[in-house]
């Protein structure tokens, strides 16, 4: 019990959840009563038994049922007060999430109202809960050209308002390929946007080397099947480009079998810098605090070690430097406070 309250309470940081995604059935009832939307059950229970997970097909229902529930600007802020309030009460301090805008272009929303109302509710949710939240948009390699031409152009926007700190790839790797998007990413870069791009996941190692080589990507969303390609993961290590991973996520999908045979552990034993993650956590029955007490039950992972991997992803972030240097006084400062009260001992989180 007490490594479980070290985990909730202890500070932390994601980087890899996508908005629709972290759609609890609550907000999602509430939004489909508002817009006329007709779903598969009509109360709470219902929806989250709709919810279980059983494949990618019923993961992608689910997902578009969520992103047509967006409508106006008030869904919208809903959705990310919502999440807001969630994070605050695991004390996940900072959050850059994923965004398909272009989805909701294509629902008929204006992009402008759009981008308004996510902005007018990041800053709502700081000032009510202390947390912040920046935004990735991301381009969908199986979506074409023209949606990736409104993704560039709303992010650079969103740049603008300070909220949207990246632009991203995400959709079927293993399928459609880069190449298509590099001027995109080569726009945002000189816009003064970061790169991200989903790859190892459900394609191996050359997905992997192609976001690097086509979007100069920083960092890996997935990226566990670098563990197939020693040279790779050597590269990796070296360059200390980060993989943003999700342990359940890819379970839930396919990747892995089970949680033992995840490489997360071969990963972070070989030196590569990572960083853990709920990716879509209304779908996958989970959030950032069991992703980390799954490590521990798992690979029998410390409070030490564990306050470790918080400490790598507030560095991976896209934050000031000034700003990672004083959350990682805080937090580590949390980390020693937590560790006396629940342990008997300060909790030391390795230095980098």
């Amino acid at each position: 019990m007490s490594l479980d309250l070290f985990l909730l309470r202890c500070p932390k940081v994601e980087l890899h959840v996508h908005l629709e995604g972290a759609m609890r059935p609550a907000v999602l009832l509430e939004l489909a009563r508002r817009n006329g939307i007709e779903l598969p059950a009509r109360d709470e229970a219902g929806l989250k038994r709709w919810f279980r997970f059983t494949d990618f097909n019923h993961f992608v229902q689910i997902y578009l049922a969520c992103s047509r529930a967006l409508r106006r600007p008030e869904d919208f802020q809903l959705l990310v007060l919502d999440f807001l309030a969630e994070q605050a009460t695991q004390n996940v301090l900072h959050t850059e999430a994923h965004f398909t805008i272009a989805t909701h272009l294509a629902n008929g929303a204006n992009g402008g109202e759009v981008l308004g109302a996510l902005a007018e509710a990041i800053a709502e949710g700081e000032r009510r809960y202390g947390v912040t939240l920046r935004l990735i948009f991301d381009v969908v390699r199986n979506v074409g050209v023209k949606p990736a031409d409104q993704t560039l152009e709303w992010a650079l926007a969103g740049r603008q308002q300070g909220v949207v700190v990246a632009l991203g790839l995400s959709g079927s790797e293993a399928q459609f390929p880069n190449e298509p998007f590099r001027e995109h990413f080569v726009a945002a870069e000189r816009g003064g946007l970061h790169r991200v791009a989903h790859a190892g996941e459900h394609a191996g190692p050359e997905s992997i080397r192609s976001v690097l080589a086509v979007c100069g990507a920083e960092r890996i969303g997935h990226g566990v099947r670098a563990v197939e390609d020693p040279s790779l993961m050597e590269e990796l290590r070296a360059a200390q480009i980060p993989l943003e991973v999700c342990p359940t996520s890819n379970l839930c999908l396919g990747v892995v079998p089970d949680l033992p045979s995840h490489p997360f552990d071969r990963l972070y034993h070989a030196g590569l810098a990572l960083s853990v993650n709920s990716d879509d956590p209304a779908f996958f029955n989970t959030n950032l605090t069991r992703e980390y007490l799954k490590l521990h039950q798992t690979f029998g992972y410390t409070p030490a070690q564990l306050a470790g991997l918080s400490l790598a992803a507030l560095r991976q972030s896209f934050l000031p430097e000034a700003e990672k240097s004083a959350l990682e006084e805080s937090f580590r400062h949390q980390f020693e406070v937590l560790g006396r009260e629940l342990f008997g001992a300060a909790v030391e989180a390795p230095v980098s």
